[in-house]
């Protein structure tokens, strides 16, 4: 069975929000299921959204909904495992809708993905996305260090050195 697997030790970032408002239009919106709040990137030639997730996660489906007109046309998801440079999974091609949109994705086991929409609908290269939804299960935790260095990206408290040592 899938579930989402954003939670809130993942770490979200965009490539821009309109007139820099993170509080109307910023990227906690992709992920509240509310229907009323939206993120809504500025212009530009591309836009992105990249997500690192706490442990290894094994991703089978995209759920994005956008608001008809602000859309792209073409749509590349890119992701990694640890320090390793991100790599092509798979592109998608969203329709310029309002409707929640459904994209499988061949079997990856990553812990840091890339999305990019290319090409939008919108004359001055804006997106708006209402619903952002990452589906699949947990993978194996490869991680020796069992997210230590995770929580001390977010600001945690960073662990002793000799609790690194396998």
């Amino acid at each position: 069975m899938t579930h989402s697997l954003v939670c809130a030790e993942t770490v979200s970032r965009v490539s821009s929000v309109l007139n820099r408002n993170t509080r109307q239009f910023g990227k906690k919106h992709l992920f509240d299921q509310n229907e009323e709040t939206c993120w809504n990137s500025d212009q530009g030639p591309s836009q992105w959204v990249t997500l690192e997730f706490p442990q290894l996660v094994r991703v089978s489906q995209l759920q994005i909904q956008f608001q008809g007109g602000f859309s792209s046309h073409r749509g590349c998801l890119e992701g990694s495992q640890g320090s390793q440079a991100l790599h092509k999974i798979v592109d998608f091609f969203p329709e310029d809708n309002n409707s929640l949109q459904t994209f499988p994705i061949p079997v990856a086991e990553v812990d840091r993905l890339k999305l990019t929409f290319e090409d939008a609908t919108d004359f001055f290269g804006r997106v708006v996305i209402y619903h952002l939804r990452v589906l699949g299960k947990k993978g194996t935790n490869r991680d020796p260090y069992g997210g230590q260095h995770y929580r001390a990206k977010l600001g945690g408290r960073r662990p002793h050195p000799r609790n690194y040592l396998p």
